[in-house]
């Protein structure tokens, strides 16, 4: 794709852009056509950049048919990150029907090539089953590839394989292990996207005893802190983490319930004691 081509439609998708609705997009495609010709970003970071706009609505059809055909272009080009990104955007359907197969397909292509993120990404979708039958041994493998070189949601997923027995023995101080390592090793930058989902598994399990010893008061803690991560990353669009948010909001009334049967049974009244 030419640039003069690519920013003859950038006009015409800003002439029927919804402003208000896209307001972060409206802003970078601006700016682009308002742009001397030098100042043009690459394909790449074009595309990688609508992607990532507006995170918190669906992608505007013309928007995400310019989005795709840049990433095509660039994986014809044999560039990697264009086929995890596309596989991405099929993955959360963003300006279209979620499609796991075309998802699995470009995190294949991508994985094949050694790129981590696709591998930790195509991991999730054996895990899941998402295009087709659940695969524990494979997810496992795509895991494993970048679980200790500083791919926290790989390594968490693999704690989690240990915490319900998938493919490897069960062993739930397993478990545990591994998902206070991913705690202590994660940047701050991580942690908007890992510390969440880990201290809602740490919640679970400090309340449950499974691998340590039962804690309620740790249980709330780690519940309030999984709400609080969580919170933020489903109000940036992150919705596919719904469910764990009201899971961290109910395992903090359940570690109340835990931590109020162990208060003294004297009854107190208008702070007398009765």
């Amino acid at each position: 794709m030419e640039t003069n081509g690519i920013r003859r439609e950038i006009e015409r998708i800003l002439a029927g852009l919804d402003r208000e609705r896209y307001p972060q997009t409206h802003e970078l495609l601006s700016g682009i056509v308002s742009a001397e010709n030098g100042d043009f970003p690459g394909r790449y970071d074009l595309a990688a950049s609508l992607a990532a706009r507006d995170a918190r609505v669906p992608m505007d059809k013309t928007v995400f048919d310019l989005t795709v055909r840049l990433f095509l272009a660039e994986i014809e080009d044999g560039k990697v990150e264009a086929m995890n990104d596309l596989g991405a955007l099929y993955y959360e359907g963003r300006g279209c029907e979620q499609d796991f197969g075309k998802a699995v397909y470009y995190y294949n292509m991508a994985a094949e090539r050694g790129h981590k993120a696709a591998q930790e990404n195509l991991g999730y979708c054996y895990y899941y089953g998402r295009s087709g039958e659940v695969d524990y041994e494979k997810a496992f493998h795509c895991f494993a590839l970048g679980a200790f070189e500083g791919y926290l949601i790989s390594l968490y997923k693999i704690g989690d394989m240990y915490q319900n027995g998938y493919y490897v023995k069960k062993n739930e101080a397993e478990a545990f292990r591994i998902y206070r390592r991913c705690l202590e090793t994660m940047s701050d930058k991580a942690a908007e996207r890992i510390a969440g989902p880990v201290y809602l598994r740490l919640g679970d399990a400090f309340l449950s005893g499974k691998g340590t010893e039962p804690d309620a008061k740790s249980a709330l803690i780690c519940y309030q802190n999984a709400e609080r991560f969580l919170f933020d990353m489903v109000n940036g669009g992150d919705v596919m983490y719904k469910k764990s948010l009201q899971a961290a909001v109910d395992g903090q009334a359940k570690a109340r319930a835990a931590l109020t049967e162990t208060l003294p049974k004297t009854k107190w009244l208008d702070g007398k004691k009765d």
